[in-house]
């Protein structure tokens, strides 16, 4: 399993905008790309229906129409990214619980200095990975 997850500069960008306009609830959005080789093409900002500062939950509509537009351009959904408000940039015991797929990155952003701070992880069986996050070109 790769240790690194390449993420476009402007991607980065665009999903720190999405997270820190979403303040101060926490924000989220999915990862498309090509999981066989750990590059995300575009992030897909989501709406958090818990409308919370404490936990997201995707839209499931959107995620849906997200699933299905990347499946038909060859791409997959490979993570999901979301705002931790206050805390660091690390899985909370509610992020384990609720990590759907043992295949995706989930992307933690910490937005407590003020500056997006991006880290990813892979969460299998309750054990949490962290995945070196590296802009690409």
């Amino acid at each position: 399993m790769s240790k690194e997850l390449r993420v476009p500069a402007a991607v980065l960008g665009q999903i720190g905008s999405h997270l820190v306009a979403g303040y101060p609830y926490e924000a989220c959005g999915l990862l498309v790309g090509r999981g066989a080789t750990n590059e995300v093409l575009e992030f897909h900002p989501c709406d958090n229906d818990a409308k919370s500062s404490r936990v997201y939950t995707l839209n499931p509509r959107q995620h849906l129409l997200i699933e299905r537009d990347a499946e038909d351009r060859g791409l997959e959904v490979i993570g999901v990214v979301h705002s931790h408000t206050h805390t660091e940039a690390y899985p909370s015991p509610t992020d384990v619980a609720q990590a759907p797929d043992p295949t995706w990155h989930y992307m933690i952003v910490s937005l407590r200095s003020g500056a997006p701070e991006p880290r990813s992880f892979r969460i299998v069986n309750g054990q949490v990975t962290e995945i070196q996050v590296v802009p690409a070109p």
